[in-house]
């Protein structure tokens, strides 16, 4: 029997996360310094880490049921939920930020390449939990956001806020979105397997 209220739970949770990647996404628009801008961005996956809220590329890498996948479709649709609401909100109070020139570089790239960076940024936002859960210090969180964004790596929930932002809804936007919710997962899977595999070789 499904548990809707579970079901319900964690779709709000979902959307507060791609609200938090929504903010995010607006502060790093906001300042020219790329440097200050991913420091300040990385606030938003501090906030969704402290307060429990779900996001894709954070609870990923950790899923080991087949329950679990299955609530991740609803985690997707509530990140897409909240950065959509986050991208209108700055486009009625008509913010001095601009996603448009961003979305059409990551568009003019190859299929290829693009899931090859959003398998590099998977990686980094497992470690980034990974290594937070184990020692509870912030810096695992702030670097490897600081990293995934001025490497350019494809954050998944981060391009649905700036494509909502720009307006940017066609095929190839939304082929390359699931190309990259694919990649990020694939990267977090990897490192997940990786450690798992190193665990047993210590027995």
């Amino acid at each position: 029997m499904v548990d809707y209220k579970s079901k319900i739970r964690v779709f709000i949770k979902s959307v507060y996360a791609g609200l938090m990647i929504g903010i995010g996404g607006i502060v790093y628009l906001s300042v020219e310094n790329k440097i200050a801008g991913s420091l300040l961005f990385s606030f938003g996956l501090m906030t969704i880490v402290t307060q429990g809220f779900y996001l894709y590329t954070g609870k990923i890498g950790f899923v080991t049921k087949a329950r679990e996948l299955l609530d991740m479709f609803l985690v997707i649709a509530g990140n897409f939920t909240g950065t959509f609401f986050v991208a209108l909100m700055s486009n009625l109070a008509r913010l001095n930020i601009d996603s448009t020139a961003l979305t059409e570089k990551k568009l003019d790239n190859s299929v290829l390449h693009i899931f090859l960076l959003s398998i590099l940024c998977g990686a980094m936002m497992y470690l980034a939990i990974d290594n937070y859960n184990k020692t509870g210090n912030i810096v695992f969180i702030i670097a490897p956001v600081m990293i995934f964004i001025l490497s350019g790596f494809e954050h998944s929930i981060a391009n649905m806020f700036y494509f909502h932002l720009a307006g940017a809804y066609s095929l190839k936007s939304c082929l390359y979105i699931v190309v990259m919710i694919v990649g990020n997962g694939i990267g977090s899977k990897v490192f997940w397997g990786m450690k798992r595999i190193a665990a047993q070789e210590k027995k």
